[in-house]
């Protein structure tokens, strides 16, 4: 069922955040692909490499369209998906064509090649201005849907980091905390109008598609002004980027690129994707006990960058 050498990295992902709930969740996965072959008519092939999170296959339905197959533990964040692609209805994103929130399931349209950003385009300007783009064909007005969190609710995650080590920051410098903390309160509260956004649109979530071009999957779902959109793009770079020594020149084309295609402030870039690269190191540590030390390397970089 599961790729060679990764189904251990699933399986771990799982248990980290479900404990038992989750073990239950993975014995019962074969009968759960089993019932979507039989309840949608599709034939589910082999998993993807790499799976993290969730349980992701290829898939065919009776009509003999391409398809994938996404199953995940049910959560929220799984239900504000689904309500965000309803909302996309395919415009900017690979298209929902079925879906169970309750069992955590989705049937998507499959991106044909369907290479990521991240290995199909090597000059990263040229990503960059890439990314802008599906930015800006995603973004919706806000729905106002009780389904969706905003950026503000994710902002908590500062708090739950002081309240886990006692008022301090723990392993996390504290300058950087504190500063991190201070940009994401300014920022709530100069915030321009919120809209829908994807809320983890990077180069591996962005896909091309030879009919439609580029497709973003695996929108979070998350209501806050544009500009927080890009601070995803900002603290995802390739493993060979991110240990080169002029990390800041990187951010700083990243940046300008972004102000020059999005219309929005170097500062207001810079800011926004300090805080979120500091708040992603927590996240990391929330869930599975890691520092997050990438994304703290990118925060610091961005920080010096203010």
């Amino acid at each position: 069922m599961y790729p060679k050498g990764h189904e251990s990295v699933f399986h771990q992902n799982i248990i980290s955040l479900y404990g038992e709930y989750g073990q239950q969740w993975i014995n019962q996965l074969a009968e759960q692909i089993a019932y979507f072959e039989r309840h949608w008519g599709i034939l589910v092939g082999k998993p993807y490499p790499n799976l993290s999170y969730n349980f992701i296959a290829s898939a065919e339905t009776a009509a003999g369209t391409p398809a994938v197959l996404k199953l995940g533990f049910p959560n929220k964040e799984l239900s504000s998906e689904i309500e965000a692609l309803n909302i996309y209805a395919g415009r900017g994103c690979a298209a929902l064509l079925a879906a169970d929130a309750d069992r955590g399931a989705l049937l998507l349209e499959r991106a044909l090649p369907g290479k990521p950003l991240k290995t199909a385009v090597v000059d990263d300007d040229q990503a960059t201005r890439i990314s802008a783009d599906v930015m800006r064909i995603l973004w919706r007005d806000d729905p106002q849907s009780d389904t969706f969190p905003t950026v503000a609710k994710w902002g908590l995650g500062f708090q739950r980091l002081r309240a886990a080590f006692g008022g301090t920051s723990g392993p996390f410098p504290e300058l950087l905390v504190a500063k991190a903390e201070t940009i994401y309160t300014e920022y709530l509260a100069n915030s321009s109008p919120g809209v829908l956004l994807h809320g983890d649109l990077h180069h591996e979530n962005i896909l091309s598609d030879e009919e439609r071009g580029w497709l973003g999957i695996d929108p979070k779902g998350v209501i806050g002004e544009p500009a927080y959109e890009v601070g995803a793009l900002l603290r995802n770079v390739k493993p060979s980027l991110l240990h080169d020594w002029d990390l800041q020149q990187i951010c700083d084309r990243r940046v300008a690129i972004l102000a020059e295609e999005l219309g929005f402030e170097r500062e207001w870039i810079v800011g926004w994707g300090f805080a979120q690269g500091v708040l992603s190191a927590w996240w990391d540590y929330e869930d599975h006990g890691r520092s997050g030390e990438e994304a703290l390397k990118i925060a610091r970089t961005l920080s010096d960058m203010l």
